[in-house]
């Protein structure tokens, strides 16, 4: 099973969709709260190329991108593959 990271703020409904669908399949993820880990919020920002927003989603190191992403992502087939390496 691939390695599933994701950025999150406590109270953030995205952040909830986006870890309803990880849950959905059974995937065991890293979560990373922004108002509680001291530093995780620059780290994602690098890592996402300068995305603030939360969730920010990453797949063996890859980022995804936001809820919106991991959506569009499950809807066209594609994520299933990233989440099976």
């Amino acid at each position: 099973m691939a390695r599933v990271e994701i950025y999150t703020k406590f109270g953030c409904p995205y952040c909830s969709r986006a870890k309803y669908i990880l849950n959905s399949k059974d995937v065991d993820y890293e979560e990373y709260d922004l108002n509680s880990q001291v530093g995780k919020r620059e780290e994602m920002m690098q890592r996402s190329n300068g995305r603030h927003t939360v969730p920010q989603v990453f797949i063996d190191g890859r980022h995804i991108g936001g809820c919106d992403d991991l959506i569009e992502a499950d809807r066209s087939g594609r994520l299933d593959p990233l989440l099976a390496r």
